[in-house]
């Protein structure tokens, strides 16, 4: 198995780092030495970069698009939000220059990544950490505990009203209504629809058997939505409804309180850095990639087990010196002190750790022209 190069996820990613939240010369960008500024650097690049992927991003993409471009005044960000799945389409296909995904390239692309990048294929970058959120919409009902079991056999249609014994024997002090459940599922290719589906197939596995993918799976029968947010959209104005969507954008829905050993446990900064300790390295990839697999039917105590890792997915090389010079600018702005600021108040997350940034930085000047 390769080295955990980037540590335990206590010293990857803050206490605080849990919510939200590309393709330079060799020397545009140079990671931050020991005692210096991780600010984003000031820089005269020049062109237009393109990428595409994970609706979920898109408030942040806003804020680093403002931010960068700011900085740089020849340079222009463009983003479409189409979904993780679309987004590394059409970045193997080589219509965009990066992408934004809710989850690590799968093993047969990044295999196709290598005709495109170069040998080494594509690195993913985590552009920000987030709990996936269980939200859910009745009125007067601000939190339900619910196991796994039960919330895969709410989202396979199985449980179908909100008074089910199953739900009340976890509630009792919560007044439940007699009200239908809604499922409300991502139409499109998802990140978060593959993250969550992950957690079901890892935690409830006789439960949920489907295949983990980014695609709802066909034969569930239930309303569905495009994009983040659609399904909260959706969610939001039926009653009775429950989805699954980034934390940061569930607004005032309810959530529920995902068991994980003999407790409950609230979707906070906390659970889902301790989420993330328990992480490992993909395997099979370049030594700079930073992709990870996570526990997810861990039992650590105080673990919210429903975490998604979002990424940017970048070239290790590009065919122009311009293209490099403008990626690595805007990669390492994206993980800069100032990008993360940027970010934080448009969409909510809290800043990456020092740590995660170096390693980042690290990835992000290894990136070169094609030889």
């Amino acid at each position: 198995m390769k080295a955990l190069r980037f540590g335990r996820a206590a010293a990857v990613i803050s206490v605080a780092a849990l919510a939200l939240t590309a393709c330079g010369s060799d020397n545009a960008v140079t990671p931050a030495s020991e005692g210096e500024s991780s600010a984003a650097p000031e820089s005269t690049v020049s062109g237009t970069l393109t990428g595409a992927g994970a609706s979920s991003q898109q408030a942040a993409m806003t804020a680093w698009k403002a931010g960068f471009e700011e900085l740089n005044t020849d340079a222009t960000v463009q983003y479409s939000p189409d979904g993780s799945g679309a987004g590394r389409e059409a970045f193997l296909a080589q219509a965009v220059q990066f992408a934004g995904s809710d989850a690590y390239l799968k093993d047969e692309e990044y295999e196709a990544s290598k005709e495109i990048c170069g040998p080494d294929g594509a690195i993913s970058i985590p552009a920000y950490v987030s709990p996936i959120a269980v939200a859910f919409n009745l009125p007067g009902v601000e939190a339900v505990n619910l196991d796994a079991e039960t919330i895969a056999s709410i989202f396979k249609g199985e449980i179908t009203n909100w008074n089910d014994e199953a739900i009340v024997a976890q509630n009792e002090d919560v007044d439940l209504p007699d009200l239908a459940i809604t499922v409300v599922h991502r139409a499109d290719e998802s990140g978060t629809t593959e993250n969550f589906v992950e957690y079901l197939a890892a935690a409830a596995p006789e439960q949920w058997t489907y295949e983990v993918s980014g695609d709802w799976p066909s034969d569930i029968v239930a309303e569905n939505a495009q994009g983040t947010n659609g399904v909260v959209s959706t969610t939001s104005a039926t009653e009775g409804a429950i989805t699954y969507a980034d934390a940061s954008a569930v607004g005032d829905l309810g959530q529920v309180h995902v068991q994980v050993g003999e407790e409950y446990v609230e979707l906070s900064a906390e659970a889902a850095s301790r989420a993330v300790e328990v992480a490992t390295p993909v395997e099979g990839r370049g030594d700079l990639d930073m992709s990870l697999d996570l526990e997810r039917d861990t039992t650590e105590s105080g673990a919210y087990p429903i975490v998604l890792i979002s990424y940017h997915v970048y070239c290790t090389t590009y065919e122009d010196q311009e293209t490099v010079d403008l990626v690595k600018a805007f990669a390492t702005y994206a993980v800069s002190e100032d990008g993360q600021a940027d970010a934080e108040g448009s969409a909510g997350n809290a800043p990456i750790s020092e740590t995660l940034r170096e390693q980042a930085m690290e990835a992000i000047d290894s990136i070169t022209v094609a030889s």
